[in-house]
């Protein structure tokens, strides 16, 4: 008797450790919790802002597009050319769009990062105009150096571009339009730099892998049937 009563005593002090060390460790992270609960907020929170703003999303016809236009699945990307990390995420993006057939890609250009970005920017939207924005667009991403205003201008001449032409379509306000509407629906979106990308019913900053690009894409597809896709089907 007196050996199982020192059993059960033990046994509730183990218990009793266990539970305040599980209180300590609340004590110490509580930002943690904290933080993993706002995610959880606007990520709930964002999939409601993306329904709101699909057509702004995927319908712009001032925002080019690649991959198979009638695809199941769209990726909408934030980019500036004068990113780093937009170059490492758009070659993911162009390597999952040529391994599935169904993937519709938009380009959202969203100079961030000063006036050469900006001039580039309008520059690449302008080209649409000679039929060469995906050329231009990838030549830009890929100039190893800061993309300025004269660079901008060279690689046209480049990839075929008039570069006189493009100048004169620079001056459109439909293009500062375009920019502005990227800008306000970036806003709208929590988007606050780049890279950024809109894929189903969720943003992922910063630079996607290619697993978990792919991941992304399947998730949107398996789920995309089951959501409203009007304003008049959201609960607000």
């Amino acid at each position: 008797m007196f050996k199982q009563s020192t059993a059960l005593v033990a046994a509730i002090a183990i218990l009793v450790a266990l539970l305040l060390s599980a209180l300590a460790a609340l004590k110490q992270y509580p930002d943690d919790l904290r933080l993993l609960g706002d995610d959880r907020q606007l990520a709930s929170e964002l999939r409601i802002l993306i329904l709101k703003r699909r057509d702004v999303l995927l319908k712009d016809l001032a925002s080019p597009i690649a991959g198979n236009p009638e695809a199941d699945v769209a990726l909408v990307s934030f980019f500036d050319y004068n990113c780093p990390p937009c170059r490492a995420a758009g070659l993911n993006i162009q390597q999952a769009i040529r391994g599935d057939a169904n993937v519709k890609l938009v380009f959202k250009e969203f100079p961030v990062l000063g006036s050469n970005s900006e001039f580039a920017a309008v520059a690449a939207l302008a080209s649409r105009q000679q039929r060469k924005y995906e050329a231009f667009h990838l030549a830009l991403m890929n100039f190893p150096g800061v993309v300025s205003k004269r660079t901008t201008l060279i690689i046209a001449g480049r990839v075929g571009l008039d570069v006189e032409q493009l100048k004169r379509d620079m001056e459109d306000p439909a293009i500062a339009d375009a920019i502005a509407r990227n800008r306000a629906l970036a806003s709208g979106l929590h988007i606050t730099g780049t890279p950024a990308l809109v894929v189903g019913d969720e943003v992922i900053p910063g630079v996607v892998d290619l697993v978990r690009l792919q991941r992304a894409i399947a998730d949107a597809r398996a789920t995309a049937k089951a959501q409203p896709t009007t304003s008049a089907d959201l609960p607000f």
